[in-house]
């Protein structure tokens, strides 16, 4: 699958130094110190049956901020994205709206992939479908199948969490909870049958007219959460044996996909799926999360189609801290425009701020788990001192960082 074209990237600024990253497990809790020269990075990518709203812009542009540091600081990044383009919400959708669920799904993708060039989000190498990615998927069940770490229910193929003796001591949330949130989820805990209700599908036989592939196993189509294993393992470098560095997402996907990541990849390889999990926090409106489900979208292409600059959108989205939830509001863009607009008039006075000050406060703030609220503090005090009259700064030296950094190309 083509990704959408990669954005301008300026060449790092060898004035200003750079702390390695520090990044909070969503798990432990725990900081991790980014030191590896060579990064391989995992994010989720969208489920396309509509138009991305601005709860997914948001999750993009977190790791967008993450892989614009690594890159900057002089790391190697392996950054890799799927497309769950086949899955039953797509399949719904299609058949409420009268058309094929391949011409759904690829519309859609088209159209994320406009907002994410509007954005400016680096792109994935690769970007990659659950179909495209189906030799590796079926190899991965295989090898489970093939392990004794599986059981067939009529036909679908189980994990038995048994098979990882650190599965359920690992649950971020309580058995009871975690068996209500399974089955809010896509999980089936009260299939009869069922070794463990929290035990994830891995394969699926066919039912009525959807899609299914041939496999060793019987015909059929994989579950959700070893779509990503299989992707992620077949295509970052040395994670068939070894952690990959980031596995990264939505808050909502700490539980049941994440976690459930970890154990099929624990049972794949024995090894741990990720040395860090990172979750970004929800966006919301009128008081609940965002979501296609609720229906309480706002959607990145009409705010664009309706002339709101993408470079105010991608300023509102940064102004949080990318772990907290926040909500959605006309106000939260109209004050990034006023924002964006006083930094785009401060920088073109014919004498500015000094700036290296702010560009190494920026970098560390963003080394500190990724502090974006921090820089946009120290942007504002840059924008005061210009507007009182302090000169000694190069203004071109500020925008190449805010385009390297940010994203935000002025």
């Amino acid at each position: 699958m083509h990704s959408w074209p990669r954005p301008y990237l300026p060449p790092a600024l060898d004035v200003i130094t750079h702390p390695d990253l520090t990044l909070t497990d969503s798990y432990s809790k725990k900081t991790y110190v980014v030191s590896d020269a060579n990064i391989s990075m995992y994010v989720c990518g969208i489920t396309p049956y509509d138009a991305t709203h601005l709860g997914h812009a948001a999750t993009y542009v977190v790791f967008d901020l993450i892989n614009r540091y690594l890159k900057a600081s002089g790391k190697e990044v392996h950054f890799v994205e799927n497309v769950t383009d086949i899955d039953e919400p797509l399949f719904e959708r299609a058949k409420r709206d009268g058309i094929r669920w391949e011409d759904l799904g690829k519309s859609q993708v088209e159209l994320f992939q406009a907002d994410m060039t509007e954005l400016r989000v680096i792109p994935p190498a690769p970007y990659l479908g659950v179909i495209e990615s189906m030799p590796a998927i079926i190899n991965a069940v295989a090898r489970l199948v093939d392990s004794g770490k599986t059981y067939s229910l009529a036909g679908d193929i189980y994990l038995d969490l048994a098979q990882d003796p650190s599965a359920l001591s690992k649950l971020p949330i309580d058995i009871e909870s975690a068996i209500e949130i399974f089955s809010q989820r896509g999980g089936d805990p009260q299939r009869e049958g069922k070794r463990h209700p929290l035990d994830p599908l891995l394969w699926s036989c066919p039912k009525n007219d959807e899609p299914s592939w041939d496999a060793p196993f019987g015909k059929g189509r994989p579950g959700w959460h070893i779509e990503c294993v299989a992707i992620a393992l077949n295509n970052l470098p040395n994670a068939s044996r070894s952690s990959i560095t980031i596995q990264g997402g939505g808050s909502d996907l700490i539980f049941p996909h994440h976690y459930m990541t970890g154990v099929q990849a624990r049972c794949l390889t024995g090894e741990e799926f990720a040395a860090i999990y990172l979750h970004g926090g929800m966006i919301g409106l009128n008081g609940e999360k965002m979501s296609k489900s609720l229906g309480n979208l706002v959607f990145v292409s009409k705010l664009i189609s309706e002339g709101k600059d993408p470079m105010a959108i991608r300023l509102a989205l940064i102004n949080r801290h990318y772990r907290n939830d926040v909500m959605w509001s006309d106000q939260l863009l109209t004050q990034a425009e006023s924002f964006l607009r006083r930094i785009s008039e401060s920088l073109a006075k014919s004498d500015v701020a000094p700036t290296k000050p702010i560009i190494q406060e920026m970098v560390n703030a963003l080394a500190d788990d990724l502090d974006a609220p921090r820089v946009l503090r120290a942007l504002e005090q840059w924008c005061s001192e210009t507007e009182s009259g302090s000169h000694g700064g190069e203004a071109g030296e500020l925008a190449r960082a805010l385009d390297l950094y940010l994203g935000i190309a002025i």
